[in-house]
């Protein structure tokens, strides 16, 4: 493997090196599963095409182009004068590689049960939500590729792996010895079932959050046999126990809009009773058809005999359950040690800055302060850096319409605000208490809003103010 990374890097088999090669059409095309124009950026058979077409685009190469590095890895299969990959071999944006079972492309054989998927874009936004500060021990829950542990790898001097499925922790052993990331302990077994009742400072997970109903082959890498979100649930609820004193667990999930029930509730369920603070965003929202449509080509059920029969049944499995939407987005919990947690539900679907990493635990701050702060009178508020002030009004008025506070960095939230929390983002830089201060602005402003330290606690847990 030592050899093989070697030789990925002279040939420049890199993120930055595959995006040069390929240009950006194909590379865009590629994002998209279409392998045309990557084939033909890579016609010419120069070393790094070589590469780019066996690992990447899992298509034979004349035997004559391969080195021995790869011939000898046990990765590759010889057939004649040609060569072929036994697996999905990608460079990753950490500066490391994964190794998977190859990609799936329309027309593709029936994937096997225990399928090793690639890293792709749900990998990417858990990494980016990951925060960045360093920990002891970490916990890497269902690895799959070993993806996530190539960003823990700076940060985390301990990291556990596991996953339900022996051929992803096999995949992932080789991610990272071509990675050069050593000494990472790997377990098979569900959830927490390998790690007993050991503590941990950070826990990252992908789970098998996919909603389906249940069936006699499941794909191990995203199906968890559980009914409904029940896994998703399940994972949350077991979550605290393994938690340090301070530690920090960020997951993906999937989570069910029922008719009738406010998905709010629904989620902030799951977390109300783990005694731990939570925040929960949801970023997207698929209707039942959309979404089985989505998980149909994922398995590569597009195109054959038996879609229709499990695009009928999802769905009626869906209309059984009253299901009018699926969710998807992260849970970030942190064990506070505080007897009043608090939990934060929210969908923003709005572009944000990223990594979410950078800044979660500043997130997590602020909503724990607007919520626990005693007696906010005497607090000393300054406005968060980079805030900008909207005023809507009609030509000539003296008064605008409205006014919108909007933040240009982190999560860029916006909110329509009154006279008085526009005028209190206007001076507060934490020198002044912030009860004089809105009693002064009050006063000025004059227009009957009521100066109330409380009624700024939203804007604090929103992060337009921090202490």
């Amino acid at each position: 493997m030592e050899r093989l990374r070697h030789h990925f890097l002279e040939t420049g088999y890199t993120i930055d090196g595959v995006r040069d090669r390929l240009g950006s059409m194909a590379a865009s095309a590629l994002a998209r599963e279409e392998v045309v124009p990557a084939l033909r950026a890579t016609a010419d058979g120069d070393p790094l095409a070589t590469l780019i077409r066996l690992w990447w685009l899992g298509v034979p190469v004349p035997a004559a182009d391969v080195p021995p590095e790869i011939l000898e890895s046990g990765l590759v299969t010889a057939d004649g004068d040609q060569v072929r990959a036994n697996v999905h071999l990608q460079p990753w944006e950490t500066g490391g590689y994964l190794v998977s079972d190859r990609k799936v492309r329309p027309g593709d054989p029936t994937l096997r049960p225990d399928h090793v998927v690639g890293a792709g874009g749900a990998s990417a936004n858990l990494a980016q939500l990951v925060t960045r500060r360093p920990v002891q021990r970490a916990l890497d829950l269902g690895t799959g590729c070993g993806v996530q542990v190539l960003h823990l790898a700076a940060r985390a001097e301990e990291i556990v792996a596991t996953d339900l499925n022996p051929r992803a922790l096999e995949l992932a052993r080789l991610s990272w010895e071509l990675s050069g990331v050593e000494g990472v302990r790997a377990r098979v077994g569900s959830m927490y079932e390998p790690v007993g009742d050991e503590g941990f400072d950070l826990i990252v997970s992908n789970p098998p959050f996919v909603i389906a109903p249940a069936r006699e082959r499941m794909l191990t890498y995203r199906e968890s046999g559980a009914e409904g979100d029940g896994f998703c649930r399940d994972l949350v609820r077991r979550t605290p126990r393994h938690l340090n004193p301070g530690g920090q667990a960020h997951f993906l999930a999937n989570w069910l809009h029922v008719e009738g029930e406010d998905w709010h509730d629904r989620v902030g369920g799951w977390l109300r009773e783990t005694g731990c603070d939570a925040w929960v965003v949801q970023r997207d929202v698929q209707d039942p058809a959309e979404y089985v449509e989505l998980w149909l080509r994922d398995a590569a059920e597009q195109g054959t005999a038996r879609y229709a029969e499990l695009y009928d049944r999802w769905l009626a499995w869906f209309d059984e359950h009253k299901v009018e939407g699926i969710g998807f987005g992260w849970i970030t919990m942190r064990n506070s040690g505080t007897l009043d947690p608090v939990v934060r539900v929210e969908h923003l679907a709005h572009q944000v800055v990223l990594p979410v990493g950078d800044y979660v635990d500043s997130v997590l701050d602020s909503i724990a302060t607007a919520h626990r702060a005693q007696g906010l009178d005497a607090a000393r508020l300054r406005t968060v850096d980079g805030l900008l002030d909207e005023r809507i009004g009609l030509p000539g008025a003296e008064d605008p319409i409205r006014i919108v506070l909007r933040q240009t960095q982190g999560l860029r939230r916006s909110r329509e605000v009154g006279t008085v929390e526009a005028a209190l983002a206007g001076v507060c830089d934490g020198e002044l208490a912030l009860g004089p201060l809105l009693n002064v602005i009050a006063e000025l402003v004059g227009d009957g809003e009521i100066a109330d330290s409380d009624a700024v606690r939203p804007l604090i847990a929103e992060g337009y103010f921090v202490l």
